[in-house]
């Protein structure tokens, strides 16, 4: 998986968090916010568990981070 691919997935996590958030601070729909929150928090740790699992795969190419 390509490192711009970890990156949408945890800006798509990291919006996901903020939304719900953000409907817990307002107390607008506690469901809602519960949902949006755990759904986020998902993607940023399936996010960074790729990224680890990346970083410690031994490579000997050289490329630039968000093309490898």
């Amino acid at each position: 998986m390509k490192n711009s691919q970890i990156l949408v997935l945890f800006l798509i996590g990291a919006v996901f968090t903020i939304i719900g958030a953000l409907f817990k601070i307002t107390h607008e729909s506690k469901d809602w916010s519960s949902f949006f929150l755990i759904i986020g928090m998902t993607f940023e740790a399936v996010a960074g568990i790729l990224l680890l699992v990346k970083l410690f795969k031994k490579t000997d190419n050289k490329d630039s981070f968000l093309n490898s």
